[in-house]
Protein backbone atom coordinates (compact mmCIF):
# COMPACT_ATOMS: atom_id res chain seq x y z
CA UNK A 1 0.00 0.00 0.00
CA UNK A 2 2.96 2.44 1.02
CA UNK A 3 6.61 2.30 1.65
CA UNK A 4 6.97 5.13 4.41
CA UNK A 5 4.72 6.35 6.62
CA UNK A 6 5.70 10.28 7.50
CA UNK A 7 3.38 12.13 10.61
CA UNK A 8 3.43 15.60 10.52
CA UNK A 9 2.74 17.50 14.04
CA UNK A 10 3.65 20.43 16.28
CA UNK A 11 5.12 20.97 19.20
CA UNK A 12 5.26 18.19 21.93
CA UNK A 13 4.26 20.98 24.45
CA UNK A 14 1.40 22.38 22.93
CA UNK A 15 0.20 20.40 20.33
CA UNK A 16 -2.85 18.00 22.02
CA UNK A 17 -4.41 17.24 18.04
CA UNK A 18 -0.96 16.34 17.60
CA UNK A 19 -0.21 13.73 20.24
CA UNK A 20 -3.34 11.60 19.23
CA UNK A 21 -2.49 9.80 16.44
CA UNK A 22 1.39 10.29 17.58
CA UNK A 23 0.49 8.06 20.42
CA UNK A 24 -1.62 5.52 18.46
CA UNK A 25 1.31 4.88 16.38
CA UNK A 26 3.89 4.87 18.88
CA UNK A 27 2.02 2.54 21.31
CA UNK A 28 0.74 -0.04 18.29
CA UNK A 29 4.89 0.16 17.16
CA UNK A 30 3.74 0.93 13.63
CA UNK A 31 6.71 2.21 12.16
CA UNK A 32 7.09 6.29 10.89
CA UNK A 33 9.20 9.06 10.21
CA UNK A 34 8.58 12.01 12.50
CA UNK A 35 8.38 15.59 10.50
CA UNK A 36 8.19 18.47 13.47
CA UNK A 37 7.25 22.04 12.95
CA UNK A 38 7.85 24.61 15.58
CA UNK A 39 3.98 26.72 16.06
CA UNK A 40 4.32 30.11 16.75
CA UNK A 41 6.82 30.96 14.82
CA UNK A 42 6.89 33.39 12.18
CA UNK A 43 7.40 30.64 9.50
CA UNK A 44 5.42 28.54 11.28
CA UNK A 45 1.93 28.63 8.61
CA UNK A 46 4.70 28.47 5.60
CA UNK A 47 6.01 25.56 6.57
CA UNK A 48 2.19 24.01 7.62
CA UNK A 49 1.29 25.01 4.44
CA UNK A 50 3.95 22.90 2.51
CA UNK A 51 2.45 20.27 3.92
CA UNK A 52 -0.98 20.28 4.03
CA UNK A 53 -3.48 22.55 2.26
CA UNK A 54 -5.53 22.24 5.09
CA UNK A 55 -2.66 24.64 6.89
CA UNK A 56 -3.11 22.73 10.14
CA UNK A 57 -1.09 19.82 12.40
CA UNK A 58 -1.45 16.83 12.26
CA UNK A 59 -0.87 15.82 8.61
CA UNK A 60 0.21 11.81 7.80
CA UNK A 61 1.54 11.09 4.17
CA UNK A 62 1.68 7.56 3.06
CA UNK A 63 3.24 7.59 -0.35
CA UNK A 64 1.16 10.16 -2.62
CA UNK A 65 -1.85 9.98 -0.01
CA UNK A 66 -2.57 13.12 2.18
CA UNK A 67 -4.21 12.78 5.27
CA UNK A 68 -4.91 15.28 7.23
CA UNK A 69 -7.54 15.67 10.98
CA UNK A 70 -6.05 13.74 13.98
CA UNK A 71 -9.52 11.33 13.93
CA UNK A 72 -9.18 10.95 10.07
CA UNK A 73 -5.50 9.95 10.23
CA UNK A 74 -6.52 7.72 13.48
CA UNK A 75 -9.42 6.01 11.33
CA UNK A 76 -6.86 5.57 8.36
CA UNK A 77 -4.39 3.58 10.31
CA UNK A 78 -7.27 1.28 11.73
CA UNK A 79 -7.63 0.31 8.23
CA UNK A 80 -4.68 0.24 7.24
CA UNK A 81 -3.29 -2.03 9.78
CA UNK A 82 -6.36 -4.26 10.55
CA UNK A 83 -3.87 -6.90 12.35
CA UNK A 84 -3.69 -3.83 15.24
CA UNK A 85 -6.98 -3.22 17.32
CA UNK A 86 -6.77 0.38 16.94
CA UNK A 87 -10.73 0.51 18.00
CA UNK A 88 -12.32 -2.24 20.02
CA UNK A 89 -13.01 -5.20 18.28
CA UNK A 90 -16.34 -5.74 20.00
CA UNK A 91 -18.92 -3.77 17.86
CA UNK A 92 -20.83 -2.67 20.73
CA UNK A 93 -17.71 -0.93 22.49
CA UNK A 94 -16.72 -0.09 19.42
CA UNK A 95 -19.37 1.75 18.62
CA UNK A 96 -18.91 3.50 22.11
CA UNK A 97 -15.61 4.13 21.46
CA UNK A 98 -16.10 5.89 18.51
CA UNK A 99 -18.81 8.10 20.13
CA UNK A 100 -16.55 9.39 23.05
CA UNK A 101 -14.05 10.13 20.14
CA UNK A 102 -16.09 12.18 17.93
CA UNK A 103 -17.34 14.17 21.43
CA UNK A 104 -13.79 14.88 22.08
CA UNK A 105 -13.29 15.91 18.86
CA UNK A 106 -15.86 18.07 18.28
CA UNK A 107 -16.55 19.04 21.97
CA UNK A 108 -15.35 20.49 25.04
CA UNK A 109 -14.63 23.97 24.35
CA UNK A 110 -14.42 25.48 27.50
CA UNK A 111 -11.91 22.98 28.43
CA UNK A 112 -9.39 23.49 25.28
CA UNK A 113 -9.79 27.56 26.08
CA UNK A 114 -9.53 27.61 29.63
CA UNK A 115 -6.88 24.88 29.92
CA UNK A 116 -4.92 24.76 26.70
CA UNK A 117 -2.24 21.85 26.70
CA UNK A 118 0.92 23.04 28.32
CA UNK A 119 2.51 19.11 28.40
CA UNK A 120 5.58 20.08 29.90
CA UNK A 121 4.03 22.00 32.83
CA UNK A 122 2.91 19.88 35.87
CA UNK A 123 0.41 21.43 38.64
CA UNK A 124 0.49 25.17 37.98
CA UNK A 125 -3.46 25.65 38.48
CA UNK A 126 -5.60 26.73 36.62
CA UNK A 127 -9.17 28.86 36.80
CA UNK A 128 -12.47 26.44 36.80
CA UNK A 129 -15.71 28.44 35.70
CA UNK A 130 -19.25 26.86 35.47
CA UNK A 131 -18.56 26.21 31.77
CA UNK A 132 -15.01 24.21 32.16
CA UNK A 133 -16.76 22.84 35.33
CA UNK A 134 -19.24 21.21 33.20
CA UNK A 135 -16.84 19.99 30.64
CA UNK A 136 -15.18 18.42 33.29
CA UNK A 137 -18.21 16.68 34.29
CA UNK A 138 -18.79 15.40 30.94
CA UNK A 139 -15.64 13.39 30.90
CA UNK A 140 -15.42 11.96 34.20
CA UNK A 141 -18.77 10.96 33.53
CA UNK A 142 -17.56 9.34 29.83
CA UNK A 143 -14.50 7.53 31.70
CA UNK A 144 -16.20 6.67 34.51
CA UNK A 145 -18.74 4.44 32.29
CA UNK A 146 -16.69 3.32 29.84
CA UNK A 147 -14.83 1.64 32.52
CA UNK A 148 -17.41 0.14 34.44
CA UNK A 149 -19.50 -0.68 31.23
CA UNK A 150 -16.17 -2.21 28.94
CA UNK A 151 -13.17 -1.74 31.03
CA UNK A 152 -12.91 -5.33 32.98
CA UNK A 153 -10.21 -6.47 30.81
CA UNK A 154 -7.47 -4.41 31.12
CA UNK A 155 -7.02 -0.28 32.56
CA UNK A 156 -8.03 1.45 29.88
CA UNK A 157 -11.35 2.92 28.84
CA UNK A 158 -11.92 -0.20 26.83
CA UNK A 159 -10.28 -2.74 28.39
CA UNK A 160 -6.95 -2.98 26.18
CA UNK A 161 -5.27 0.30 25.00
CA UNK A 162 -7.49 1.86 21.57
CA UNK A 163 -7.92 4.96 19.62
CA UNK A 164 -10.41 6.20 22.71
CA UNK A 165 -7.29 6.70 24.98
CA UNK A 166 -5.29 8.24 22.55
CA UNK A 167 -8.04 10.89 21.98
CA UNK A 168 -8.43 11.60 25.88
CA UNK A 169 -4.75 11.63 26.45
CA UNK A 170 -4.16 15.16 26.13
CA UNK A 171 -7.11 15.45 28.26
CA UNK A 172 -5.42 13.64 31.35
CA UNK A 173 -2.31 16.10 30.44
CA UNK A 174 -4.49 18.72 31.15
CA UNK A 175 -5.10 17.26 34.41
CA UNK A 176 -1.26 16.88 35.15
CA UNK A 177 -0.83 20.61 34.37
CA UNK A 178 -3.77 22.55 36.09
CA UNK A 179 -5.08 20.18 38.74
CA UNK A 180 -3.02 17.52 39.35
CA UNK A 181 -4.89 14.05 40.87
CA UNK A 182 -8.77 14.15 40.59
CA UNK A 183 -9.15 12.48 43.64
CA UNK A 184 -11.06 9.76 42.94
CA UNK A 185 -9.64 6.21 42.77
CA UNK A 186 -11.05 5.29 39.51
CA UNK A 187 -10.24 8.41 37.45
CA UNK A 188 -7.09 8.99 39.03
CA UNK A 189 -5.92 5.18 38.40
CA UNK A 190 -7.25 5.88 34.62
CA UNK A 191 -5.09 8.85 34.33
CA UNK A 192 -2.05 6.93 35.85
CA UNK A 193 -2.33 4.27 33.62
CA UNK A 194 -2.38 6.87 30.51
CA UNK A 195 0.81 9.13 31.98
CA UNK A 196 2.55 5.76 32.62
CA UNK A 197 2.14 4.73 28.66
CA UNK A 198 6.42 4.40 27.06
CA UNK A 199 4.78 6.61 24.37
CA UNK A 200 3.42 9.68 26.98
CA UNK A 201 6.83 9.36 28.70
CA UNK A 202 8.37 9.82 25.22
CA UNK A 203 6.50 12.80 24.24
CA UNK A 204 6.87 14.70 27.62
CA UNK A 205 10.51 14.16 27.09
CA UNK A 206 10.30 16.00 23.81
CA UNK A 207 8.21 18.48 25.50
CA UNK A 208 10.82 19.00 27.65
CA UNK A 209 13.25 19.36 25.32
CA UNK A 210 11.09 22.45 23.44
CA UNK A 211 10.79 24.19 26.33
CA UNK A 212 14.48 24.26 27.20
CA UNK A 213 15.30 25.88 24.13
Amino acid sequence: MFTTLRLTIGDKHLSSWSLRPWLVMKTFGLPFEEDSIRLDRPDTADEIARRSEAGKVPVLRAGDLTVWDSLAIIEYLAEAFPDQAVWPADPAARAVARSVSAEMHSGFGALRRLWPMKFADLDIGGEITPDLEADLNRIDAIWRNCRRDHGADGPFLFGAFSAADAMYAPVVSRFMTYRGRIGDKVLDAYCQTIWALPGMREWSEGARTERAF
